[in-house]
């Protein structure tokens, strides 16, 4: 045992380094080699944690060895270009040496007085991206977050901020009467997590009907706000998603921020995966007033391949998030100027400094660099969409977003299982509507053609093999 095991001497740590830098260049390596998702058991994954006994402290390069042995072998690899699963990204090389400069320093960001360089680096990429989307910059507010789901919890909380200003002290009571949120069934369900922690529980979410591209039918949900202020409840927040996770659906924004300021209601777009699209200039119609939008989340750690998690919070409201969430902290320095304190403007406390990951990504590959690997995915998932109709497959989702849902005349579960089983390409079987369909999303900045057709191949394979 070491002497010191908590720090370790300089020979420890240098051999330390090399050992992880090797494993990490190893698994860049030989990643395409592996089985994208093995097929896992709990008995083998319990094996492999009884093998660290606090007990029996290990070497630091045994104790790493193990770890990345189980990780090789009982984790789906993300990393793998033919994974075609949610969105869980091939980070990038500058979020990975981000993640071990931050984990070294460990900044906290709860005050700008504890990391004047990280809180500095959030307020610049939230102008960013505030720009980005298209809001004024003198108005422009925002945080970077762990993900979609606090960023949409932190959205109806300022909703409920700006239209009960009662809120912060009374909470619900200072509504009086059953405030309503309107989001279709394809939404992300963090919202329902955020009716239940805010209180105002899941029935206050109401399912708005979609049209036969599952998107929001606007007409109904100016009939549903009005039926909601004749029986007294108070409409409080619209939610609008920019790529749902199921089909890739964009609601008609632009017409949901009409019905919002018609009735002064909140319109919240979840752009969480499909918002990195703004970046395309040939994609931005689909995004169309999203710059009306009073706030926007959206996940770096998505389709920008930043490495978990990263998300940012953005809001037309400068100052709404203070007013939300400020509270004093005789313990903590004041901030150089009003609303700079992270603490006082979102709901953690306690913040790692999950920018670095976002900036360093951004300034080794610029505008351009993202911008070419966004459009290239892009292009493959239309390669796969060709190849599928060419192979007698049925596209049933319309998108201009890398991700495709389809059918065959066999069972999507069965045909997906039998893919997943081959260790060579990972895909899901959703439930879009009321049918269950196969779908594969290209977000990985490693996928090639190559990995397209191998899919298609692979698919042909498991529908041939379900028919004998």
């Amino acid at each position: 045992m070491h002497a010191d095991p908590l720090h370790l001497d300089v020979g420890s740590r240098r051999r330390l380094w090399q050992a992880v830098g090797e494993a990490i260049e190893d698994y860049y390596r030989d990643v395409r080699q592996l089985d994208v998702c093995a097929d896992i058991g709990a008995e083998e994954v319990l094996d492999a944690i009884a093998g660290f006994d606090f007990d029996q402290p290990l070497s630091p390069e045994a104790a790493v060895g193990l770890a990345v042995d189980a990780m090789r072998r009982l984790e789906p690899h993300v990393m793998h270009p033919r994974h075609f699963g949610l969105f869980d990204p091939a980070p990038t090389a500058m979020g990975v040496a981000a993640e071990a400069l931050v984990a070294a320093f460990n900044p906290c960001l709860a005050s700008w007085a504890g990391s004047p360089f990280g809180v500095e680096t959030e307020r610049h990429l939230v102008r960013t991206f505030g720009g980005l989307f298209g809001y004024a910059p003198a108005s422009t507010d925002g945080v970077i977050t762990t993900g979609g789901s606090e960023a949409n919890l932190t959205a109806v909380l300022l909703a409920l901020r700006a239209r009960f200003p009662g809120y912060r002290e009374s909470g619900l009571l200072a509504a009086g009467r059953q405030p309503t949120i309107y989001a279709t069934r394809h939404a992300h369900p963090s919202t329902l997590k955020a009716s239940v922690v805010t209180g105002l529980g899941t029935a206050a979410v109401r399912q708005v009907p979609v049209d036969r591209m599952y998107r929001m039918d606007t007409a109904v949900l100016d009939h549903m706000i009005k039926e909601d202020l004749a029986a007294g409840r108070v409409p409080l927040a619209i939610i609008g998603t920019v790529g749902t996770t199921d089909a890739g659906v964009i609601d008609p924004i632009a017409e949901m921020c009409d019905a919002a300021e018609r009735h002064g209601v909140w319109l919240h777009v979840d752009a969480a995966w499909g918002g990195a699209a703004i970046m395309l200039p040939e994609l931005r119609y689909a995004l169309r007033g999203v710059d009306r939008a009073d706030s926007v989340a959206f996940d770096p750690h998505k389709w920008l391949s930043v490495p978990m998690g990263c998300g940012l919070l953005l809001t037309r409201h400068r100052g709404l998030l203070d007013q939300t969430f400020g509270v004093g902290a005789a313990f903590l320095t004041a901030g150089q100027e009003a609303g700079v304190d992270p603490h006082a403007r979102s709901i953690r406390w306690s913040r790692d400094f999950a920018g670095l990951k976002l900036l360093l990504s951004l300034a080794v590959a610029g505008w351009r660099g993202y911008e070419d690997a966004l459009r290239r995915q892009v292009r493959l998932a239309c390669r796969l969409r060709d190849g599928l109709t060419a192979d007698g497959w049925q596209i049933v989702n319309e998108t201009p977003l890398p991700v495709v849902c389809f059918v065959g005349d066999d069972d999507p579960a069965r045909v997906a299982e039998a893919v997943n089983r081959s260790g060579q390409a990972r895909i899901f079987p959703v439930l879009l509507g009321d049918q269950l369909v196969l779908r594969a999303c290209v977000t990985n900045y490693g996928t090639s053609e190559e990995d397209i057709d191998q899919l298609i191949k692979l698919l042909a394979q498991a529908r041939a093999a379900n028919s004998e």
